[in-house]
């Protein structure tokens, strides 16, 4: 992947600080149509995104993670609330924030219909599943965005190449220190990709808690304390009311449990 990124210094991709928090979520609300009825994907959720933070937006299929990153690319326009990103309000999608989905054959803009309608024939036959991976994350990171947006990047590949995959952004993100904002439905992979986690209730999806995952990575796996971490996490997930436990008493309890 980094050969990928030649020519671009962590200098040089890493955004400019900004003072506080470069994204800011606020009381946002988002709701979608269907052909019965409008739905509601999330309520009132809020959060914050500190510069170079690897923040996991966690929760059950339909609890409106990905709707809420598609708000912070510009996608949506949220029916209550608002996003701010470096104080700037989202209005419209930007070349600022980057999103890469599951699905890695995107159509790039510049190709002609013809060359994007041979481009996933071409692909198919010359890069697996973690190739075409590693150069959506290296032309998204190419474009030097002040934020990363990652919709369950790795749900497809297979548990191997998943694991690989994680650990090279994570390795990336060493090198780099970009700011990420990863969405995913796995326990697991939040408490090894993120240093913080915000957790999502079932649908619509409000905020459960926000829990401080940094002293967790790859080497963490079938750990004691990584175990029960994951435990608690999915009590806050499914079994207790929602609020926002203070972190630090939180993984206290869990370490007095050992």
């Amino acid at each position: 992947m980094n050969a990928l990124l030649q020519g671009h210094t962590a200098s040089n991709l890493r955004p400019a600080a900004p003072v506080g928090a470069l994204l800011q979520v606020d009381k946002v609300s988002l709701e979608y149509c269907t052909p019965q009825r409008v739905v509601r994907a999330t309520h009132e959720v809020s959060f914050e995104v500190d510069p170079a933070d690897r923040f996991v937006l966690l929760g059950p299929s339909g609890c409106g993670k990905s709707t809420l990153l598609k708000a912070v690319a510009g996608f949506i326009a949220p029916r209550a609330g608002e996003i701010r990103l470096d104080g700037e309000r989202v209005s419209r999608p930007g070349p600022d924030r980057i999103v890469v989905f599951q699905e890695f054959d995107q159509l790039p803009p510049w190709k002609t219909v013809k060359q994007n309608v041979m481009f996933p024939l071409l692909a198919s036959r010359t890069l697996s599943g973690g190739m075409k991976a590693r150069v959506a994350i290296a032309r998204a990171l190419a474009m030097q965005p002040k934020i990363l947006l990652m919709d369950e990047p790795f749900a497809a590949l297979d548990a191997l190449t998943r694991r690989r995959m994680q650990e090279e952004l994570l390795a990336l993100w060493e090198e780099v220190r970009f700011t990420l904002l990863f969405v995913t439905h796995s326990i697991e992979e939040a408490l090894v990709v993120g240093n913080r986690i915000l957790l999502l209730s079932p649908h619509p999806g409000r905020v459960r808690a926000e829990v401080n995952s940094h002293q967790f990575d790859l080497h963490s796996l079938g750990g004691i304390a990584f175990q029960q971490a994951a435990q608690r996490i999915h009590g806050l997930l499914f079994d207790e009311p929602p609020e926002r436990v203070p972190l630090d008493l939180r993984f206290q309890d869990i370490r007095l449990s050992c």
